[in-house]
């Protein structure tokens, strides 16, 4: 592999209707096998899935940024978070249990939780292995198989997972990978021996996965789209909410769906804010991904990039005034000259009815909102159909937690941005999808529970 930009890396042909087949029917067959092993067995091939991409970190990392654009740097933290993910429900494996319950007359019941079969995963494209990872880690600990489908424009770092997994010990299928667009997710949805959807993207194609899911009585887990307030009060400390912002607007080049979009800024502070955060955009190295100090890299595609052009000039159009960027960046190294790169873009003048406020860029587009109380400023933050993330910052510890328990968020940050450690659920509310992903709570959603009652005397009959 090497970095070039605007070229093709390879080609890779869509599973049709018989590939996706061929790969439920493997699973299936590898379900048998898996969902019979002890938690510990699994724990043990897991762990040594992690233990292998741990190993292979930076060859893995830079595959990842070759896929998809972002920076090393960036690139090497998901690979983290993916092996910590999986040594995560490896440990729960091994718990994974029932409960006992007391009944009358020395009569008793038993839930046991038990896997639900061959379920998908759909993947998106901003974080192609940290996504199959999130999503295999919690099936497989639960004894399920899984399909997974990465999206067709970053196909590669997943073959490799696949192929990691293997090496560890799964049961040949156990986790395999189709490629393709909308077909073959459709494909995958409507197949009679799918038991659950897992899938990361738009708001638009999780409602005709939730659709076609619905035809099929099949449970599905939906992490959709964001625009995300950013609440940023006068008594914080200055550099650090600067630092929040960043973190939360041009993390991968923007294209992340719980950014916090939309900064509201306390009046009192709100030109000092500006101009430091105006000034730190400005720093921010843009080039090529592979190399050490870049920390920004191109952003997926052409019609994306222009997609988010689109956005900035409409912005304008409606008196927004561009602080910083949103030009295209052409890098001195000619071979990055057909490269889909952009300079951050922070956006002054907002207004909450502009549509660069109410819809999701999906690029390192900044936009500043002033407010003046705290009453106000949580009401306009929850005015979206959205609800995945928010974030707070202030020195008023009472203050933030008052804050985040109104807002309709899954997924609140207080005095931080952007952390998803495996431990903690994650997922929204309203448009932005339901089910969760990470934490215990993933377990919920790849299992169900049996419901066992004996009894120790003579049936009690009315008849």
């Amino acid at each position: 592999f090497k970095t070039c930009p605007g070229r093709v890396l390879c080609k890779l042909p869509c599973s049709g209707e018989k590939e996706v087949d061929l790969a439920v029917q493997s699973a299936k067959a590898a379900f048998k096998i898996w969902s019979q092993m002890s938690g510990m067995e699994r724990c043990r091939v897991m762990l040594e899935a992690a233990r292998i991409i741990r190993e292979q970190r930076e060859e893995i990392a830079t595959m990842e940024t070759i896929n998809n654009g972002k920076s090393i740097f960036e690139a090497r933290v998901d690979i983290d978070i993916s092996w910590q993910c999986l040594e995560y429900y490896a440990g729960l494996a091994g718990s994974l249990a029932g409960e006992h319950i007391q009944l009358p007359g020395g009569s008793f019941g038993y839930t046991r939780r038990e896997p639900l079969g061959v379920c998908v995963g759909i993947g998106a494209w901003n974080y192609p292995f940290q996504i199959a990872c999130w999503k295999s880690g919690p099936a497989l600990a639960c004894g399920n198989a899984m399909v997974f489908k990465p999206s067709p424009f970053t196909p590669i770092s997943v073959v490799r997972l696949a192929e990691i997994f293997t090496e560890a010990g799964v049961p040949k299928g156990l986790f395999n990978v189709v490629q393709g667009g909308a077909a073959t997710g459709q494909f995958l949805c409507q197949h009679p021996d799918v038991a659950k959807i897992s899938f990361t993207g738009s708001v638009p194609t999780g409602m005709k996965i939730m659709e076609m899911a619905a035809k099929g009585i099949k449970p599905v887990t939906l992490e959709l789209g964001g625009k995300s307030p950013l609440i940023i009060f006068s008594d914080s400390d200055l550099d650090n909410a600067v630092k929040g912002a960043l973190m939360a607007n041009f993390l991968t080049q923007g294209e992340v769906c719980c950014n916090g979009t939309r900064v509201f800024v306390e009046r009192k502070i709100l030109d000092a804010f500006t101009k430091e955060v105006v000034k730190c955009t400005q720093k921010i190295k843009i080039g090529d991904p592979l190399l050490e100090d870049t920390r920004m890299g191109a952003l997926i595609n052409r019609p994306h990039l222009n997609r988010v052009q689109g956005f900035i000039k409409q912005a304008k159009e409606q008196g927004a005034e561009v602080l910083c960027g949103g030009d295209l960046y052409v890098p001195d190294d000619p071979k990055l000259k057909n490269g889909y790169y952009m300079r951050p873009c922070v956006l002054g003048n907002c207004k909450d009815d502009m549509t660069c406020v109410k819809e999701e860029i999906f690029g390192p587009v900044m936009a500043i909102l002033p407010f003046d109380t705290e009453e106000e400023v949580v009401e306009r933050a929850n005015a979206t159909k959205f609800g995945l993330a928010g974030g707070v910052f202030t020195r008023d510890i009472q203050k933030a937690h008052r804050v985040v328990a109104a807002l309709k968020a899954g997924m609140c940050f207080i005095n931080n941005y952007n952390v998803s450690p495996v431990e903690l659920p994650f997922g929204g509310y309203k448009s932005s999808g339901f089910g969760r992903e990470n934490g215990r709570a993933a377990i919920e959603y790849y299992s169900q529970l049996k419901t066992v009652c004996v009894e120790m005397g003579d049936v009690e009959s009315v008849f």
